[in-house]
């Protein structure tokens, strides 16, 4: 199956079903994805990184990990995992986040409004937007638990698999911070896989 690519600084939304398997993939070094998902039958219930590090015991998530809804249900399990480095800690950038930390007080893309632009027409308003799973993006912590934003370590090729726990609706973006990505922007790619391996 080709995989579908997404455009620098752009977001999507789809549809996927329980017992499918979605994959993502650096296809140029460094670019980070967030993710975000839903609960096609109540779309009150979403992906919640509260309640995953409640259950996983961990904030270093990456193969046998699974991330859970607000309402403690399993949403994606990480099957494949070929990078190990992401992060579920940092919200989706904003206006507000790239005036701040960028300096950038023009109109520019963010995370967070191109998951809302890419999520509307199913509901979902700009403040229902949860923390995104951010794959790729290497967010280390020093001993007093002092947060930095590093280069993603991600090559290119690097993959990660999840297996779909629930019908659910994915909110998926190539990130548009500027720091996340070692000061560049490249496009992500995805598709839908029956089963879980590494063929396109």
């Amino acid at each position: 199956m080709s995989s579908i690519y997404l455009p620098p600084q752009s977001g999507t939304s789809f549809l996927i079903q329980k017992g499918q398997f979605l994959k993502v993939l650096c296809i140029e070094d460094e670019q980070v994805a967030d993710l975000v998902s839903f609960s096609t039958s109540d779309i009150t219930e979403y992906l919640s990184n509260g309640k995953t590090f409640d259950y996983e015991e961990t904030i270093r998530l990456t193969t046998g990990n699974i991330l859970y809804s607000n309402r403690s249900n399993a949403m994606l399990e990480i099957v494949e995992d070929t990078s190990g480095v992401h992060d579920f800690l940092l919200a989706p950038c904003c206006l507000k986040t790239m005036e701040v930390f960028y300096g950038i007080v023009d109109k520019y893309p963010s995370c967070h409004e191109n998951l809302y632009h890419a999520l509307k027409s199913y509901g979902i308003g700009a403040a229902n937007i949860p923390t995104a799973f951010n794959i790729f993006m290497n967010v280390p912590f020093d001993k007093n638990g002092k947060i930095k934003v590093l280069p993603p370590i991600a090559k290119k090729g690097d993959y990660i698999i999840f297996k779909c726990h629930m019908d659910m609706l994915i909110g998926l973006t190539a990130c548009s911070a500027s720091a996340s990505n070692n000061g560049s922007f490249k496009p992500i790619a995805y598709n839908v896989l029956e089963r879980s391996n590494n063929s396109e």
